[in-house]
């Protein structure tokens, strides 16, 4: 009987999302992609010169780390989810644990909870950056707190929808590489696709219709301290459809 099926005779959720953590805190995989996460955005914001250096920029301000990290997620995200269900593919454990009585959409919500709790630990050491934005300033503490906060809570909303693209990816394949790749180019295409389409249309209404499909454009109105709902909406939804994607795989397999 595999580790993951005895975890789940009791509070199986709850089980999942431990396993996933511990399984972080335990691999060589895990701990590097954090590392990688921090090195790249530290190295871009205040090593390397160009337009997303906070000192070449100018402004005491970290408009720069959140237009970068989108992108450097596009990585970390799917190194992380890329062995959510491959693993157990290729181990297959995964039979065994879906004869076991556990409804599929519990199994699929705790691997996201784990991945997903793994990003925002991501994001915590990078609460550095606020203060040394706050001490840049011609007035220390001079920085607007709001913006900041909106831009954060839309790059959670942001690693939920690369979550459920990457656990979904997971779910098609036992290889961990094709499910990273595949991770990778879906996340990509609904963070820019939709712009690079909308760029095909000369009809200014189509064109915003065609862009709000798209991720990039709900985020970055988030990261400019605008709090819309339907922002908040179309990334839940987003998540929910790659989640119930996840849940369909998995059934035909059950």
């Amino acid at each position: 009987e595999c580790a993951t099926c005895s975890q789940v005779k009791q509070k199986p959720m709850l089980s999942i999302f431990k396993r996933e953590i511990t399984s972080f805190f335990t691999s060589a995989t895990g701990p590097l992609a954090l590392l990688l996460f921090l090195l790249v955005n530290g190295l871009v914001l205040w090593v390397f010169q160009g337009p997303f250096n906070v000192f070449d920029y100018g402004f005491a301000d970290l408009s720069a780390f959140f237009m970068v990290a989108p992108f450097v997620f596009l990585i970390l995200i799917p190194a992380l989810t890329m062995k959510s269900f491959s693993e157990e593919r290729k181990l297959g454990t995964l039979e065994l644990l879906l004869m076991k009585p556990l409804p599929v959409w519990k199994l699929v919500l705790g691997k996201l909870l784990g991945v997903i709790m793994l990003g925002i630990i991501a994001l915590i050491p990078t609460l550095v950056y606020v203060w040394c934005i706050t001490a840049l300033g011609t007035e220390t503490g001079n920085f607007d707190l709001g913006l900041v906060l909106g831009a954060y809570f839309g790059m959670i909303l942001l690693l939920l929808a690369y979550t459920s693209i990457g656990v979904f990816s997971s779910s098609l394949t036992d290889n961990q590489i094709v499910a990273f790749l595949l991770s990778v180019i879906l996340c990509l295409f609904i963070y820019l696709g939709f712009e690079a389409v909308s760029g095909l249309f000369a009809d200014g209404i189509v064109t915003l219709f065609i862009e709000d499909m798209g991720a990039r454009a709900h985020y970055e109105r988030m990261g400019r301290g605008v709090l819309d709902t339907r922002d908040v909406v179309y990334f839940l939804s987003l998540s929910c459809f790659f989640g119930y994607l996840t849940v369909l795989q998995l059934n035909q397999r059950a």
